[in-house]
């Protein structure tokens, strides 16, 4: 696709997060867009964003998990950036309008908190663990600026991995110190049960998930960073969100989190 294009598409998506509001699949209107071209596309997103005065934090994982790829009908993993207009304390109550949210989903998982620096390629599952400063329960609540999640791959990649916003807990665990495979999480919507999952729902362990975004991130030369969060992708299936919903989540041995939604 041409550079205008491109530039014009990545502008749509920061008016449709701004205005809250949703845009027609790209892949309807444009059946010729590549992954790669998606990929360029949420770059402009993300500048518009970092021109408005947002800070990147970190990076993201989305669609690592076969639940979750059933789900959205998505098979491939992709990958996101985190800023800081994005993240809200653990307990929050996050106003959808003020944040921007349009059709959220909830999705627990373990937050990586990186101490030194990591650039594939040729990182691995124990690179990660050794770069790692602690872990934690986090919930992502993932969107869409795409009609009704109507989303291909190249949709959610070009959405900046229909990232949303994001609450960390504030139990920090050295990864090192437990099996994060067999790690149990149970997930509650208004303290009713919402979901469950183990750590190897996300690529069989959910260091493995990092080390495939190093090595890919590795490629276009981008570097992980001491002082980021990295969000490894869902142990479980999402569930819905609307205004008045309140999420908790407990993850064996690294604690809990919580999340709640007004207008």
């Amino acid at each position: 696709m041409d550079a205008t294009t491109l530039e014009t598409l990545g502008d749509e998506l920061f008016d449709a997060l701004r205005e809250r509001r949703t845009l027609t699949p790209l892949t309807s209107r444009h059946t010729d867009i590549s992954v790669d071209d998606a990929y360029r596309i949420s770059l402009r997103f993300l500048a518009r964003r970092e021109a408005a005065g947002e800070r990147v934090i970190g990076k993201k994982i989305g669609v690592t998990s076969k639940p979750v790829q059933d789900m959205l009908g998505v098979f491939q993993p992709d990958f996101g950036f985190l800023t800081d207009a994005m993240q809200f304390a653990d307990g929050s109550t996050v106003s959808l309008k003020k944040s921007g949210l349009i059709q959220p989903r909830a999705e627990g998982e373990i937050a990586f908190m990186l101490k030194s620096d990591l650039q594939g390629p040729g990182v691995t599952r124990g690179d990660v663990l050794a770069a790692t400063e602690w872990v934690a329960p986090c919930f992502e609540i993932v969107d869409s600026r795409i009609d009704d999640w109507k989303i291909k791959i190249q949709d959610t990649v070009a959405d900046n991995a229909s990232c949303g916003v994001f609450v960390v807990g504030t139990q920090h665990t050295d990864p090192r110190a437990l099996d994060l495979a067999a790690a149990s999480m149970q997930m509650w919507k208004n303290d009713a049960p919402a979901g469950s999952g183990l750590g190897s729902a996300v690529q069989g362990h959910p260091a493995e998930a990092v080390a495939w975004l190093a090595n890919t991130l590795g490629a276009f030369g981008i570097p992980f960073k001491a002082g980021e969060l990295i969000l490894s992708g869902s142990l479980a299936p999402l569930v819905p969100a609307v205004s008045g919903d309140r999420f908790t989540m407990q993850i064996e041995g690294l604690g809990g989190c919580s999340i709640a939604f007004s207008d």
